[in-house]
């Protein structure tokens, strides 16, 4: 995709730009770079965030040196060296991004716009309850772990983890506040969760943070032995529809890969841009939504300890 294909999206483009500037500021301070800025978390919890283009910058474009500025301050702060854009918006990025030794990895990015309509809601699946959690669910430790359990085993195949492998995780979870945070946010309005239920225990989870109309879809992740019962659909068809009802017009997310995407777009969504995300060569290629980007549990395969901002959606 270029910036040529998108040009009729453009207000959509910006729309969704400005989304990704405002929603960490609920959690994280912003430092400037000049071209670039840099979220990083208050405190010692919650997730750790990115660097990304300064929205609205008219100065020079960001160089390599601004880059690695940004990437030595990441390192001072034990923060993860990674930056996230999108290619249509910030297209003189990438080769910045790679003079200063960092790897791009690729992410379709899809939307459903004002204007675009959901595909009909699939029907429960079969076995399983699916539905949004309150803040005080007794489901919503689990739905918290799920998703470090589906990304540790990336892609769509059926696997072995089960639910037997939840409550270590979710003692964890519990312990270090994670559990907590999301309520909190699920009290302030800042994310919204749903779950697929099967016999009591979640089996998929997902959420979205709404930003005024616009939110982002995050984190939807399937226990591996649970997969190919379109539970991760149906989750996501829960999460739009509440969007919706709640006066978000824009829903977007960034799929880990075409196998996944293909999944979203039965859910009505449409290819619209592609998500990027640099760091090191040596780093785990990361694989989104969204546990948010923007704002929502761990990104792609990244150890359960290790709380970073959701970027891709995985089922």
């Amino acid at each position: 995709m270029t910036p040529a294909d998108h040009a009729s999206d453009r207000p959509l483009l910006d729309e969704i730009e400005r989304y990704y500037d405002a929603v960490p500021r609920s959690s994280a301070r912003a430092e400037d770079f000049g071209p670039l800025t840099l979220f990083v978390r208050k405190g010692e919890t919650g997730w750790q965030y990115y660097a990304r283009p300064t929205l609205g910058h008219t100065g020079p474009a960001a160089t390599a040196e601004d880059v690695r500025r940004v990437l030595e301050r990441q390192r001072e702060l034990g923060a993860p060296e990674a930056f996230e854009w999108v290619a249509e918006q910030n297209p003189e990025l990438r080769a910045t991004v790679e003079a200063a030794g960092l790897t791009v990895h690729e992410h379709p990015l899809l939307v459903l716009g004002p204007r675009d309509e959901p595909a009909p809601a699939p029907g429960q699946p079969e076995h399983a309850e699916v539905r949004v959690l309150a803040p005080d669910a007794p489901e919503l430790a689990e739905a918290t772990a799920v998703p470090h359990l589906a990304f540790d085993t990336p892609g769509t195949a059926v696997g072995e983890a089960d639910a037997s492998e939840l409550p270590g995780i979710v003692a964890q979870l519990t312990a270090d506040g994670s559990v907590a945070r999301i309520a909190q946010r699920i009290t302030d309005g800042l994310t919204v969760q749903a779950v697929a239920l099967d016999a009591g225990t979640v089996v998929c989870a997902g959420q979205y943070s709404p930003v005024g109309a616009v939110g982002e879809v995050v984190a939807v992740g399937t226990l591996p032995s649970a997969r190919r019962r379109g539970l991760g659909l149906a989750v996501t068809a829960t999460l739009v529809a509440h969007a919706r009802e709640n006066g978000v017009r824009t829903v977007f997310l960034s799929a880990s890969d075409e196998d996944v995407a293909r999944i979203y777009r039965r859910a009505g969504f449409r290819s619209f841009a592609t998500a990027l995300i640099a760091e090191p060569a040596e780093a785990q290629v990361p694989t989104e939504a969204q546990v948010p980007t923007a704002a929502q549990v761990p990104t792609a395969a990244q150890a359960p300890a290790t709380e970073q901002e959701p970027t891709a959606a995985q089922v």
